[in-house]
């Protein structure tokens, strides 16, 4: 497998530079090592620290998501890609999406789109786990590359997802995406949609807009 790499720049939040990044269209073994041995002590590390200081509601919803598991379920279908950010040589962001599904919005209903499964910041770029974050962008370059797929594969942008809480202004007011409301066939997550308009909106303006994210 050939896996394509593109240079995108992300904001040094401390220094306040933009450096430069590599977008990979694949979660390889580096990727989940970098998982396994960064992200998840990363993780707890700042979980115990918030909870000596008595913050417990900042835990976050995707901490029990485990990236070893979720690439053994797509191995060897084509209709599931994967994407990540590595930055300073480690992985800064992952994204699983699903090619199969479609449209919800009524005036794109049955119109297919690249449906984002799953995606997640390295823990050192959470604000509320580590003051200063390390880097911005990620989520941001993320969705760019769904979109950008979505582009690619005729599906003229829309991309579609189930957010978590904690998510939902981030692709509700940042993303500029429709929000469909809770869906109670998959655990009242909230729905939410990109239509072309608003995909070409976010190219315009996404990398401005990836600085706060």
């Amino acid at each position: 497998m050939t896996i394509e790499s593109s240079t995108v720049y992300l904001l040094e939040v401390e220094s306040g530079y933009a450096v430069e990044a590599k977008l990979r269209d694949a979660i390889s073994e580096d990727q989940l090592r970098d998982w396994e041995d960064h992200w998840q002590p990363a993780l707890w590390i700042a979980l115990l620290r918030l909870d000596a200081e008595g913050v417990r509601q900042v835990r976050p919803q995707s901490a029990h998501w485990n990236w070893q598991t979720k690439m053994e379920r797509i191995r060897g279908l084509l209709a599931h890609q994967t994407f990540c950010i590595v930055c300073d040589g480690i992985t800064q962001g992952m994204m699983q999406v699903d090619l199969t599904r479609t449209s919800r919005i009524e005036s794109q209903r049955a119109k297919p789109l690249v449906y984002v499964d799953y995606l997640e910041n390295a823990p050192w770029n959470r604000p509320e786990l580590y003051n200063p974050a390390r880097y911005r962008g990620v989520g941001s370059m993320l969705i760019r590359a769904a979109i950008e797929l979505s582009l690619q594969e005729e599906f003229q942008g829309r991309i579609g997802l189930h957010s978590l809480p904690q998510a939902n202004n981030f692709y509700g007011r940042k993303c500029g995406m429709t929000d469909l409301g809770p869906d109670a066939a998959y655990q009242g997550l909230r729905y939410f949609e990109m239509t072309p308009k608003q995909a070409r909106s976010f190219i315009e303006t996404g990398e401005e807009k990836g600085r706060s994210t």
